[in-house]
């Protein structure tokens, strides 16, 4: 076995991970999950809505 054996080895391997990981991306079982990490950067924070609601009672007792 020489070096160009282990390259191509390595070559075949890496393909079967990445084929691996994008069958993983678009099964149906990991679209609920994923829907819902994409969702997060626009969902509010729980301490930016507890700020709020504190600033919102605030404002009524003046």
């Amino acid at each position: 076995m020489d070096i160009n054996d282990l390259r191509s080895i390595t070559t075949v391997l890496m393909l079967a991970l990445f084929a691996g990981i994008v069958w993983w991306a678009y099964s149906a079982k990991s679209k609920a999950a994923f829907e819902e990490a994409g969702r997060l950067p626009l969902d509010d924070d729980e301490l930016d809505v507890i700020q709020r609601e504190q600033r919102g009672a605030g404002h009524q007792d003046k």
